[in-house]
């Protein structure tokens, strides 16, 4: 066994050792990274249900996906399809990092987890069935499969660990705030390792009609063109499912065991918007606190950050917001920095975006490549920053930072560095 956290005092380094991903795009972190800087979308028409009185039947959904390969049929009756998407997310950001979780301090081990909607889906279900069936056909796993930290607790009780176990909610900036707050337990000493991330599957028609009633879903006769952020012509984002882990540790624990690092964390900051549950104020004030708090955290500056993967979800008022943060923060910075949304590629996640495209931050940093925003074809003037086009870029890229805004007014941002493997730790 390595060292511990409980080893060492103040704060400790935090890495990225493993990752796991279910998206459009792949049922894993590689086929969905492949896809990611291919430019190739995930979007298509929903199949789940019958969309056709929809005014957008497109969806992001996972293909091939085989729930009954990652839990037995006794237990798949029980859960949510959410859950189920957590559970294979955790189990491949494990197996990625090689963490070998019973060899280790069971209580040195946490999980860190979050949804925007989670097992809701499992309400509506048992809700008809009370109506038609009866209060005695209502499930007895109802309650403890509707709640948002069923995968956090099913994961703890199938790896054996006592570690601090969360589940955090904050809409469309749960993945990052749940990946944030991750690293920050490793960073105070409370873990050597916690699994974080973000999970969602809210493709049921009750969603499309509340998220069509906000008017907040894109139109577009093809599919694959739809989810078009920053482009003068966008007009809403595609509702997509999903999940994604990344194991974060401590980077002497890490580096003692010889693990992969992808890249290390720096820093994370949140704040709340204060003015409106849908629409963020003009002057993104909450984004911009978040950012600035994740600057502070990671001891940067404008100048140490080289890309941004956006929320940039292709509503005409957020991305115009996000753009306006984004150059009050980074001033002259902002016209050499790269921006991109791969929500272009991949839709709206809900929960599970901002732990995706933390994870797709820490590959940047790794890589040294940043996937496009595609479907970029008609400049905005209010939108004037370099999104990567339609096609990757190589780039130089010391520090990416990943931002998310949410419903409520919720804002998170992460910063993560590339990795010197000589053990100089993220480059400056």
């Amino acid at each position: 066994m390595g060292p511990t956290a409980a080893d060492r005092t103040g704060p400790r380094r935090v890495v990225v050792t493993g990752l796991g991903m279910l998206t459009p795009l792949g049922n894993d972190w590689r086929s969905t990274w492949e896809g990611l800087v291919a430019g190739r979308s995930g979007i298509g028409p929903v199949t789940s249900f019958d969309a056709s009185g929809y005014e957008c039947p497109l969806a992001g959904e996972l293909r091939d996906f085989d729930e009954a390969a990652v839990v037995d049929s006794k237990q798949l009756r029980r859960l949510d399809r959410s859950t189920v998407l957590a559970i294979a997310a955790a189990r491949e950001a494990v197996a990625d990092a090689g963490l070998d979780v019973p060899a280790l301090d069971p209580e040195s081990v946490g999980i860190v987890l979050g949804t925007g909607i989670g097992g809701a889906h499992l309400i509506v279900e048992n809700q008809q069935v009370l109506d038609e069936r009866g209060p005695r056909r209502v499930s007895p796993f109802l309650i403890t499969h509707m709640l948002p930290d069923t995968p956090t607790g099913l994961l703890a009780i199938e790896l054996g660990v006592r570690g601090p176990n969360l589940a955090v909610t904050a809409a469309c900036a749960t993945g990052g705030a749940a990946v944030g707050e991750a690293a920050e337990v490793v960073s105070r000493g409370e873990a050597t390792a916690v699994i974080a991330g973000g999970f969602e599957a809210s493709l049921k028609p009750v969603y499309y009609a509340g998220f069509q009633a906000m008017r907040a879903l894109a139109t577009h006769p093809d599919p694959t063109r739809a989810s078009r952020p920053f482009d003068a012509k966008r007009n809403g984002f595609i509702l997509s499912e999903g999940a994604c882990c990344l194991v974060l540790e401590e980077a002497e624990h890490a580096r003692a065991r010889g693990a992969h690092i992808y890249a290390e964390w720096l820093g994370a900051g949140t704040a709340s918007d204060g003015v409106d549950m849908v629409a963020p104020p003009e002057d993104g004030r909450g984004i911009r606190t978040a950012m600035a708090r994740a600057l502070r955290r990671a001891g940067s500056g404008p100048a140490d950050i080289d890309y941004v993967n956006a929320h940039g979800t292709g509503t005409p008022i957020n991305d115009r917001v996000e753009t306006r943060a984004l150059r009050t923060v980074f001033g002259a910075d902002a016209d050499r920095l790269l921006v991109s949304s791969t929500k272009s590629m991949l839709g709206h996640m809900m929960g599970a975006a901002g732990a995706v495209e933390a994870a797709v931050a820490a590959l940047v940093c790794e890589r040294q490549i940043v996937p496009p925003t595609i479907n970029y074809e008609h400049p905005d003037p209010e939108c004037d920053l370099d999104y990567v086009p339609n096609a990757a870029r190589e780039a130089t890229i010391r520090r990416a930072l990943s931002t998310s805004v949410g419903l409520g007014g919720h804002n998170s941002a992460l910063i993560f560095g590339r990795w010197d493997p000589q053990g100089e730790g993220a480059e400056r």
